[in-house]
């Protein structure tokens, strides 16, 4: 690898000085976070020396809570998944509890049954429901009413057990730990903070950007090869059995066991505690868990009905007025812990002469291919071969079909008939991420890109299935392809590494989503107006590394572009659509001059300026 600098920015460049400003809010963040880790650990320490019984009581109960808060945090605030099943995993653990130290008896074997059980059968139904709820295609409106369902389905079977499950009562009065109140209360603060801690480590890591990623962009995400379905149920796995460990804590402590630990209630509780203490802060959920858990065991005696009133009107104020939560607003006063992010270094990552990256089967193959909306025939019989070392320009009027095409090279369920065949492996009816997989790569007509991570962050999200990226740290390199490399110098984007993806200019942002398309090594590009935006000197420089693609680097491009002139410039072979068909192949001069493409673009100009007459005629 051959590392590359970038030369800085004046320092009074206003791109300069809001890029530093959004790294020192992220340092702010980072190292406010530190300082409520801190304080954590102090009152985690002499807690049991300053605060009484009740209180004791009370915070142990919350400290598991929380544990089930950061979960939820992590499935909603940093990956978009919008969770009421968090509950249901706690009361399976807490009710592994009671079950068996309630009909099996308390010993060290059936100590380990229960936790045992406590973490397969909360990873079993997370598995469960995360096939069911995160299969291709599902909207994730549909992922939260099935975990909505979870819980009311957990607790009418747990109503409906009888004696085995104590019914509407609970399971009560089972042998547990004998422990201390001061035991139990390290015990649970340590699960807490160790929980949390780790948590933070890995939403701030390389790995962890990519439930942002997720979050803010799953098309592009399924585009750069992430099987981002199997990302979540996983995730859901684990977040699941930590709930259920939690769980099984809160049952082994308390000694009772009931369905609202499992209810609906609990998990709507659950999603205030998160909204209220901060979305995406994951210290936000725990401080949001302790401060209702212990105001309400204090003032619920004393007024039952208008704490509840307090609590609703609490939830409503801080959405309107802090849509972000309390954290962001207590870590305020800390902005003179201010710092300089530190940005990646910059890397050229081999990829292999143009004589290794050739290979003997074509790089695409179309047979047959067709798209039908009902009657509506979009693509009709399209074949189509194109090889390492082509750049291949699709023109066409408005309507040929050409981005349908591409959207057919790309998804295999989108194609309604014929074969598509990426570097000799049939793509069958295969989601885009396993397509990726065979060598694709597709730059979108309008720039599909992460808006609220940095520019850094996007780029190594793309190189995601190149390098596998840690789960608890950053790395201090970026590696990209030359060509990537080339297309941010060309942008100035390397000088940018540190801003965030949505303060980008249009131009900009197309570039960034062209460099991280080159970051996967494709072999198959496919490219859907990569100039717009750009300046006429970019798109110069643009197509200078399009050429290269093809000709040094030896990748099948297939271009769509209305720019014919920069097409002109670039493309070793034409292809033309109309009305979903091919109607002609060849060189540029050859298509251009040819009497069926103008006959075709005459007709498309005057068809579009009698649809203009008539509605001008219509609106007099």
């Amino acid at each position: 690898m051959v590392k590359v600098d970038a030369s800085p920015h004046r320092a009074d460049d206003p791109t300069v000085q809001n890029d530093e400003r959004a790294r020192n809010g992220r340092t702010i963040h980072g190292r406010g976070l530190l300082v409520a880790g801190g304080l954590a650990v102090v009152l985690l320490a002499v807690g049991p020396l300053v605060f009484g019984s009740y209180l004791l009581n009370v915070l142990i109960q919350a400290f598991f809570f929380s544990i089930v808060a950061v979960t939820v945090d992590i499935l909603w605030g940093y990956t978009g998944y919008l969770t009421f099943g968090q509950s249901a995993f706690f009361g399976l653990g807490a009710y592994a509890a009671g079950l068996v130290f309630t009909h099996g008896g308390f010993s060290a074997g059936y100590v380990v049954l229960a936790v045992g059980a406590a973490i397969a059968v909360t990873a079993a139904v997370a598995a469960l429901l995360g096939w069911l709820s995160f299969y291709r295609g599902a909207s994730p409106f549909f992922a939260t009413v099935m975990s909505l369902v979870l819980p009311i389905v957990l607790s009418q079977l747990l109503l409906s057990g009888g004696a085995w499950t104590g019914s509407s009562s609970g399971l009560t009065g089972y042998e547990t730990f004998d422990l201390s109140l001061q035991a139990w209360y390290w015990i649970a603060g340590a699960a807490l903070l160790a929980v949390a801690s780790i948590a933070w480590l890995f939403v701030r890591s390389d790995g962890g950007r990519v439930l942002a990623a997720i979050r803010d962009n799953e098309s592009r995400c399924a585009y750069l090869g992430i099987n981002t379905s199997l990302v979540k149920i996983i995730l859901l796995v684990v977040t699941a059995a930590i709930a259920g460990l939690a769980g099984f804590g809160y049952g082994s402590f308390s000694g009772v066991v009931a369905p609202e630990l499992a209810g609906f209630v609990l998990g709507t509780q659950l999603i205030i505690w998160v909204a209220l203490g901060g979305r995406g802060t994951l210290w936000g959920p725990v401080i949001g868990a302790l401060l209702i858990n212990v105001g309400t065991a204090y003032l619920s005696g004393s007024m039952p009905f208008a704490w509840q009133l307090i609590l609703g009107a609490a939830f409503v104020a801080v959405i309107v007025l802090l849509p972000q939560g309390l954290v962001p607003l207590l870590l305020k006063p800390l902005r003179h812990l201010a710092g300089h992010g530190a940005e990646p270094e910059l890397v050229e990552r081999n990829v292999g002469t143009a004589h290794e990256r050739e290979l003997s089967v074509p790089a695409l193959q179309m047979n047959g291919v067709a798209k039908h909306y009902g009657s509506l025939k979009v693509l009709q019989g399209i074949d189509l071969n194109a090889d390492g070392g082509e750049l291949v320009g699709l023109i066409g009027p408005n309507g040929a079909g050409k981005t349908t095409l591409m959207r057919c090279m790309s998804d295999g369920a989108e194609r309604s008939a014929g074969t598509v065949a990426l570097c000799g492996n049939d793509v069958r009816q295969l989601p885009p991420d396993r397509c990726v997989h065979f060598g694709l790569g597709r730059k979108f007509q309008n720039a599909n890109i992460f808006e609220t991570l940095t520019v850094a962050e996007c780029l190594r999200i793309a190189g995601t299935i190149i390098e596998r990226p840690s789960l608890l740290r950053r790395s201090t390199t970026l590696a990209l392809p030359p060509y990537a490399l080339e297309v941010l110098r060309t942008t100035h984007l390397d000088q940018r590494l540190g801003a965030v993806a949505k303060d980008l200019s249009h131009g900009q942002q197309q570039a960034l989503e062209l460099a991280m398309v080159l970051a996967l090594e494709p072999r198959i590009v496919l490219l859907d107006e990569p100039t717009a935006g750009l300046t006429k000197t970019e798109r110069t420089q643009i197509g200078n590394v399009l050429a290269a693609l093809a000709h040094q680097y030896r990748l099948c491009c297939l271009l769509v572009e209305h720019d014919l002139d920069f097409v002109a410039e670039i493309a070793t072979r034409i292809v033309v659509l109309h009305q979903g068909r091919i109607v002609m192949e060849g060189n540029f001069d050859e298509v251009v001059n040819s009497e069926l493409v103008r006959t075709i673009y005459a007709g498309t100009a005057q068809s579009a300026a009698a649809g203009e007459n008539v509605g001008q005629r219509e609106a007099s």
